[in-house]
């Protein structure tokens, strides 16, 4: 797994929510495998763009274990966390707002539930009520990003071709919270565009995020969107997702029974 040359730019980018678990590695199998394969460099970025759940020693565990695994990034990126890229985040805000494609939002859950029925098994959908409002802009510091109606269409690597609707799947979707929070959907694109990224390897749980991402990087100016690559999922037995939450075994975990990391990647390359 030693550094590449030449070739597309990909990028891990792991939450510090938690420990390094094995989803988070069958995600590094398929990023440093695929950009080995193709002669293409991997960045390490750290999305800690959530102040109230992320911690340093997450940070320091997962960079710990992935050495330890042998995953090693051609470079880190600046992480997500307001102190490091927020001036960047709030500069990209200022120019949507100037464009007229982000506005200020104070509706509730309530607000919108009475505008949009629920879906089972579906994101709520906002149905762009503070869109014309004018809100003041120092009356809240939330804001969300027009998305108006058009399908996005993009070809996955392993998926085939794709077609969204960014204003059906989600409608203006948050890119700053009412806590002065930098949303996934938002921090990632920027930070995509910003650091060459045009090939991304993830999970296919986050296929349903491309389109607005393409749709959000082209407001933003990125003429050819990146390419995506989303990999099949590791699931428990009963075949939900694994999840730091839930408690499932970290690789830290793993460690401290005794396993190599061969054991774990054995593992993982055989299904098991």
């Amino acid at each position: 797994m030693a550094s590449a040359a030449k070739g597309p730019v990909t990028r891990f980018a792991p939450a510090p929510t938690g420990w390094l678990h094995l989803g988070h590695v069958v995600n590094a199998m398929h990023v440093w495998g695929i950009a080995r394969e193709r002669g293409g460099r991997v960045i390490l970025r750290i999305e800690d763009h959530d102040r109230t759940r992320c911690r340093q020693e997450y940070v320091d565990g997962i960079v710990d274990d992935l050495d330890w695994l042998g995953f090693v990034p051609d470079s880190i990126a600046p992480r997500q966390s307001w102190k490091q890229r927020g001036e960047r985040y709030a500069a990209v805000l200022a120019e949507l707002e100037a464009a007229g494609l982000a506005y200020p939002y104070d509706c509730s859950r309530r607000d919108i539930a009475a505008e949009v029925p629920d879906r089972f098994g579906e994101e709520m959908r906002y149905p762009a009520l503070c869109r014309e409002r004018r809100l003041a802009p120092d009356s809240t510091l939330a804001r969300r990003v027009r998305m108006d109606d058009g399908i996005e269409t993009f070809v996955d690597e392993r998926l085939g071709p794709q077609a969204q609707s960014p204003a059906e799947q989600c409608g203006d979707f948050l890119i700053r919270d009412r806590l002065g929070n930098w949303t996934y959907q938002f921090a990632v694109t920027v930070d995509d565009l910003d650091q060459g990224v045009d090939l991304v390897i993830r999970g296919e749980d986050l296929l349903s995020s491309t389109a607005r991402q393409i749709r959000l990087a082209r407001l933003l100016g990125r003429t050819t969107p990146p390419t995506f690559h989303h990999h099949a999922l590791i699931t428990n037995p009963d075949g939900s997702k694994l999840s730091k939450s839930a408690g499932d075994t970290s690789i830290r975990e793993m460690r401290a029974a005794g396993k190599t990391a061969d054991d774990v990647l054995n593992a993982l390359a055989h299904g098991s």
